[in-house]
């Protein structure tokens, strides 16, 4: 179990403290960015990795919480992407964050407006994604097999689905607890190896060798050089290096409630009407709320900080979940809605037929930038940026260990249930949950005060949002609600939570910042 640890891990808010030269600098703080981070120090560099905002910022924030195993890609032909996938999930679930990726059965409900040959279809792609698994040497512990249900079984699973289904197509993927916790969980190792992780340090001015940052927090100006600069910063990519064209898609998800689809035991797949490999998807979340996602609606203009979520783009995923409900969704039953914008590579045609592969360019004064891909395979991505930066810098650096590299809590299920803390915290924080508490006791809580949770419908607790403020690099209460947290999700429970999160800052001793 791991033992109290005063600074390892930790991400700091403002420039203060990073040195004028470095390795390599990583602009970007999300899955990608962090990745690098990570990947680089691990290979004996100097790192140090900045972002304008805050980690997990962008679209890392905005996923569906799923790690996929590339079964749609595999239907599109995109058989290496799939095995990318496939690869990198099995890694995840059972290497590098095991506490943070567990496994989600999926159902396609077979109802009458699914035709026998659609069924077979289904059969056949979850029987290819199993075939996937299997090449990727993920075990079935890890992922159990698919296989064709009954309407007992089905409504068993989900007893909102249709009464007149004649079945389902289970299938089994990976489930992140937070999709802003993995990054969290990346960035932090990467500090705990060494690399020197800062939020609010926005890149104004970059070349190949190096970049003048600005403290947001102070205003102040340094310049830091840099033996190579990965650029990671996802849909704004093109904004910092001229020349990157990309062609964003918006992915929208609505929150609801537990109690507007009750009983549900597993993630409800209803295919989009028209399409042989597209569908929405109902999954239940472990805070209790369910998440309702996802469109593919290219993006046009300037990008936003936060993406806006259209009208239609509800009633397009209520509409289609619908169809396989006994009682329909309404736009009553939406308690939240997010988009994030993916970053996808330009080329013809409309973004839901863009590959999901991604590209390593170098611009004309050397920087290097990371683009495309997806959340599942940020580390093979990160992986390439560094092979990149090594050979055309030349830098002395070692191979690659991030394969095998436990991210800061891992560890299997048997240990985790032996970890002496709240099952909410070991979720989390997988080991390093007694780290986060211990920490909340230090500074003069009780038990009590540090684990109550906000509500009955929010479950998060004061020791949580201490320990992000402590080590994990929180500057204001939109730090804390909507990205170490998913309480910011939903409006009304953002409202409710705002007391604890002051609460957090007076118990660390800062004055609560009322940004956000």
């Amino acid at each position: 179990m791991t033992a109290p640890l005063t600074d390892r891990g930790r991400i700091v808010a403002g420039s203060a403290g990073i040195p004028e030269s470095t390795d390599v600098l990583v602009i970007g703080l999300g899955v990608t960015g962090a990745g690098v981070a990570l990947d680089a120090v691990t290979r004996g560099l100097d790192v140090v990795a900045v972002d304008a905002f805050d980690v997990a910022w962008g679209t890392s924030r905005y996923s569906s919480k799923l790690v996929h195993g590339g079964l749609r890609y595999l239907a599109k032909g995109q058989v290496a992407i799939a095995h990318e996938s496939a690869v990198e999930r099995g890694i995840l679930m059972e290497s590098t964050a095991p506490h943070l990726v567990h496994a989600l059965p999926m159902v396609i409900p077979l109802t009458d407006d699914v035709s026998w040959f659609q069924s077979f279809l289904a059969r056949r792609g979850v029987g290819a994604g199993d075939l996937l698994r299997k090449v990727a040497r993920t075990s079935r512990t890890t992922l159990p097999k698919p296989r064709r249900i009954n309407a007992t079984e089905t409504r068993a699973l989900a007893g909102v689905i249709r009464s007149d289904t004649r079945g389902g197509v289970l299938s089994w993927d990976g489930q992140l607890e937070d999709d802003a916790r993995l990054v969290l969980g990346i960035a932090r190792t990467a500090a705990a190896h060494g690399a020197r992780v800062h939020t609010r340090t926005r890149v104004v001015e970059v070349t190949g060798d190096g970049a003048l940052l600005r403290d947001e927090l102070t205003g102040e100006d340094r310049r830091i050089s840099a033996r190579a600069v990965v650029n990671a910063t996802g849909v704004w990519a093109g904004h910092l290096v001229p020349g990157i064209t990309l062609k964003p898609s918006r992915g929208t998800h609505v929150v609801l409630r537990a109690s507007s689809l009750p009983g549900v035991r597993c993630a409800i797949m209803a295919p989009v009407p028209g399409s042989s490999n597209r569908f929405v998807f109902a999954l239940p979340q472990p805070d209790g709320n369910i998440y309702l996602g996802l469109t593919d609606e290219e993006v046009e203009g300037e990008i936003p900080d936060v993406p806006e979520v259209p009208e239609e783009d509800i009633t397009f995923l209520l509409d289609v979940i619908s169809r396989v409900l006994e009682k329909p969704l309404t736009r009553a039953d939406v308690v939240g809605a997010y988009a994030g914008l993916r970053p996808l590579l330009k080329s013809d045609g409309s973004t839901a037929d863009l590959s999901r592969k991604h590209a390593v360019l170098t611009s004309e004064t050397g920087v290097i930038t990371i683009v495309g891909g997806k959340l599942t395979t940020y580390r093979r991505m990160a992986q390439d940026a560094v092979d990149a930066a090594v050979a055309q810098r030349g830098l002395p650096a070692g191979p690659c260990r991030t394969k095998a590299l436990p991210l800061l809590g891992a560890e299997n299920a048997g240990t985790l249930a032996r970890v002496e803390a709240p099952t909410r915290l070991v979720r989390r924080f997988g080991t390093e949950a007694p780290v986060v508490l211990a920490n909340a006791l230090e500074l003069g809580l009780t038990e009590t005060e540090a684990l109550t949770p906000v509500s009955a419908t929010i479950p998060a607790t004061l020791a949580e949002l201490v320990f992000a403020i402590t080590h994990e690099g929180a500057a204001d209460v939109a730090d804390l609600l909507d990205r170490r947290t998913k309480i910011g999700l939903v409006p009304i429970d953002r409202e409710a939570a705002l007391p604890l999160a002051h609460r957090a800052f007076e118990v660390v001793g800062r004055t609560s910042p009322t940004a956000g």
